[in-house]
């Protein structure tokens, strides 16, 4: 029996997810910067011209798989949430999960630091658009980014309406608290490992953010 051929959107669906795996691998074996675009698709045994029908640069690449992985970390959240784990449980497992996929695919390290203010493509003092190129390049990149913050923001506040997150700090300067802890793990100059350094970290900020 002949097989069957896939439709467009099939195809679609297939090339985009090939070039997404294979740029996964080309970023883990080489790092973001050295990855090129023609290795990405020699990987994924498509030509070059079909990379820009699916993505408009190696950074929307880098995007996706940021996005990719902060799917996880939510999915799990409301797994839990929809068992009935309370807020600080689940703040803890998904601040934990993230670190260990951050530990594990630290190509997108970088970025997922870069975005973790969640700033909108004009925000910025005076509220008028930013004037310098790279400032803008920067804004526009993070209102394209999944938003850091945001994945814990709705738990801290749950936690501090059931009582057990402090209330007395703003639930939005504990999530940046949370985001600037990550931060410190990745350019800490401690000689711990990264997963580790955030791990015991972690645990001074929960035990301080305790009500």
């Amino acid at each position: 029996m002949a097989e069957r051929k896939l439709t467009r959107e099939e195809k679609k669906v297939l090339y985009r997810r090939l070039i997404l795996d294979a740029a996964k691998n080309e970023f883990i074996r080489k790092g973001y910067k050295e990855a090129s675009i023609a290795a990405i698709m020699d990987e994924a045994k498509l030509g070059v011209g079909t990379f820009y029908n699916y993505f408009a640069s190696k950074e929307e690449i880098l995007l996706c798989l940021l996005a990719k992985l902060m799917r996880e970390v939510a999915q799990r959240l409301a797994q839990m949430k929809k068992a009935g784990a309370p807020a600080g449980e689940r703040l803890k497992e998904g601040c934990h999960l993230m670190a260990r996929l951050l530990d594990e695919n630290q190509y997108v390290l970088a970025l997922f630091l870069s975005v973790g203010r969640g700033e909108k493509p004009d925000a910025h003092p005076g509220g008028r658009a930013a004037a310098h190129p790279e400032a803008a390049a920067a804004n526009a990149k993070a209102s394209r980014a999944p938003q850091v913050k945001d994945l814990f923001l709705q738990i801290i506040e749950e936690g501090q309406a059931e009582g057990s997150i402090r209330s007395d700090i703003a639930a939005p300067m504990i999530a940046e608290m949370l985001h600037a802890t990550y931060q410190s793990a990745a350019f800490s100059h401690a000689g711990v490992p990264f997963r580790e350094n955030f791990e015991q970290k972690f645990q001074l900020l929960i035990e301080g953010m305790k009500a």
